[in-house]
C-alpha cells in the first residue's frame, strides 16, 4: 500500500486547519469530526484498493527479437469491473535490457481497454523473461494505491541481428577491390564442377577451351565450371574462458559467433551443408544440413550460446566431430590460440586432418595490438610495451609449432574474421581441394 497526492493534500489540510482550532476552542470539534471523517474514509478506501481489480491484462510482442535492435512492446489492460479505475503500470521486462516508455499512467472507464506502447532494446542474446506486470490501483476516493501483479509471463528468444548479419555477407561477397576483412568477388567459370559449353570469350583462359567441341563447332568453344557443391562446412567453436576477451562493445565469442554465421549463409547459398559442435563450457551439436534448413538450425542452437570459465579440452572435441561426421568435411576451429595450447591443439587438429580439411581460426586481441604501437613516454608504458611484446612473441611461437600451412590458419582481429573465413572458404572451394 502506498499513500497518494491526494492523501497527502488532505493531511495537509488538516493540520493546517488544526492551527486556527488550537486558538479558538469553539473549532475544536469540528475539526475532530473532519479528522476522524478523513481517517474512516482513509481506512475504507485502504480496504477497498487491496481487492484485486476486475483487470486482465495481455503483453503483445515479437518471439524472437534482434539484439541491439529498438523493439516495440505493447501491454494491452482491460477494465471488465463496474467502476473506473486509476493506474500507474509498469511492466516486469528483463533488467538487463534498455527501456524506453514506462513507467505509465492511465485511467480505465468500466468495460473500457488501453493499449499502451513501450521500446525495448535487448544487449544480449539468449532467452529474455518478461514477468507479471505490475500493476498500482488507486482505491475510489484515490487516497491510497495498492499494488497487485496481472498478466502473463513470456520469454522472448534473441537470437543474433540476421540483417546485420546479411548485410555482412552481401557487402563481402560484392565488393571488388581486395581490402582487410572483404572477399574478392569470383567471376562465373573458376571452380572445378563442370558447368556448360559456351562460346569462347575474351579473357578465358586457353586451358579452358575444348578443343574437341572447337573442332566439332568450327569456333572456339569454352568449358565453364562452377564451384563444387553437396559438400560439408562443420564449425568447431570454442565457448571456453579466453573467448570471453572483449575489444570493444562486441565479446570476441559474439565476432566469432557472427563470423561462423555469415560464412554458413555463404556456404548454405553455395549448395553445402553446415553444421556446428561447440566445445568447452556448452557442448552443443548441429547436425549438418543444407539450405535455410541448416542456416534456420544454426540460429536456433546458439542464439543463446554463451562462452565460460572453463578450460577448453582439443583433443577431446576431435575426437567427438571425428565419431559424429561420416563425411570428408571442411572443418573450421574458431578458438584463441595461447602458447599452452600447442600440444594439446596440435594433436587436435593433426586428429581432425586425417580426415577432413581443417581451417584453425584464431582470434587476436586488438588491446595487444595497440599496446605494441602505442608512444613511449615513461616507464609503464616502456613495461606495458615490453610485456605485450613478450605475449604476442610467445603467441606466434605457439602457432608456428602447430605446424599449419599458412593456407590452413588464419590469426585476424575480431572484426576481421568474418571476411577472411569468407575468402579462405571460396579459395578452397575453387581448388578443389576439398
Amino acid at each position: 500500500m502506498k499513500p497518494t497526492r491526494r492523501m497527502f493534500q488532505a493531511l495537509l489540510g488538516l493540520t493546517a486547519l488544526g492551527v486556527p482550532a488550537s486558538v479558538w476552542p469553539v473549532l475544536q470539534a469540528p475539526w475532530q469530526v473532519l479528522g476522524g471523517a478523513l481517517l474512516l474514509a482513509a481506512g475504507a478506501d485502504a480496504l477497498l484498493a487491496r481487492r484485486r481489480p476486475a483487470l486482465r491484462a495481455e503483453r503483445s510482442m515479437a518471439g524472437v527479437l534482434p539484439v541491439g535492435a529498438w523493439q516495440d512492446v505493447r501491454l494491452t489492460l482491460h477494465n471488465d469491473g463496474h467502476s473506473a479505475l486509476r493506474l500507474d503500470v509498469f511492466d516486469d521486462y528483463p533488467t538487463a535490457w534498455e527501456l524506453e516508455g514506462m513507467p505509465h499512467a492511465t485511467r480505465l472507464a468500466p468495460g473500457a481497454f488501453s493499449t499502451l506502447t513501450y521500446r525495448v532494446r535487448p544487449q544480449e542474446r539468449g532467452d529474455g523473461a518478461f514477468g507479471t506486470p505490475w500493476l498500482r490501483v488507486a482505491g475510489p476516493l484515490g487516497l491510497w494505491q495498492a499494488t497487485h501483479r496481472i498478466g502473463p509471463q513470456q520469454t522472448a528468444k534473441v537470437f543474433p541481428d540476421v540483417a546485420r548479419l546479411l548485410g555482412q555477407a552481401l557487402r563481402a561477397t560484392d565488393r571488388q577491390a581486395p581490402t582487410a576483412g572483404s572477399l574478392v568477388k569470383r567471376q562465373r567459370g573458376e571452380g572445378t564442377d563442370f558447368r556448360q559449353l559456351r562460346e569462347y570469350r575474351r579473357g578465358d583462359s586457353l586451358r579452358s577451351i575444348d578443343w574437341k567441341a572447337t573442332a566439332r563447332h568450327r569456333k572456339p568453344i569454352s568449358r565453364e565450371y562452377q564451384l563444387e557443391r553437396d559438400q560439408q562446412v562443420v564449425f568447431l567453436l570454442d565457448t571456453g574462458r579466453r573467448m570471453l576477451a572483449r575489444d570493444d562493445d562486441t565479446s570476441h565469442f559474439d565476432h566469432a559467433l557472427y563470423a561462423v554465421l555469415t560464412l554458413a549463409f555463404v556456404a548454405g547459398k553455395q549448395g553445402d551443408a553446415v553444421g556446428l559442435m561447440s566445445f568447452g563450457v556448452d557442448n552443443r551439436w548441429l547436425q549438418p544440413a543444407k539450405g535455410r534448413i541448416g542456416l534456420d538450425r544454426m540460429l536456433a542452437g546458439v542464439y543463446d550460446l554463451q562462452p565460460g570459465e572453463a578450460a577448453p579440452d582439443y583433443l577431446r572435441a576431435a575426437n567427438d566431430l571425428l565419431n559424429r561426421l561420416n563425411r570428408r568435411a571442411f572443418v573450421v576451429l574458431v578458438t584463441n590460440v595461447r602458447d599452452e595450447d600447442d600440444v594439446a591443439l596440435r594433436q587436435a587438429v593433426d586428429l581432425l586432418s586425417s580426415r577432413h580439411l581443417v581451417l584453425c581460426a584464431s582470434l587476436r586481441e586488438r588491446a595487444l595490438d595497440a599496446a605494441s604501437t602505442a608512444p613511449v613516454q615513461g616507464f609503464d608504458d616502456a613495461l606495458r610495451l615490453a610485456a605485450s611484446e613478450h605475449y604476442l612473441q610467445q603467441r606466434q611461437e605457439a602457432i608456428r609449432r602447430l605446424g599449419l600451412r599458412s593456407g590452413h590458419l588464419v590469426d585476424v582481429a575480431p572484426d576481421q574474421l568474418a571476411g577472411a573465413l569468407l575468402n579462405r572458404y571460396l579459395d578452397i572451394k575453387e581448388s578443389g581441394a576439398l
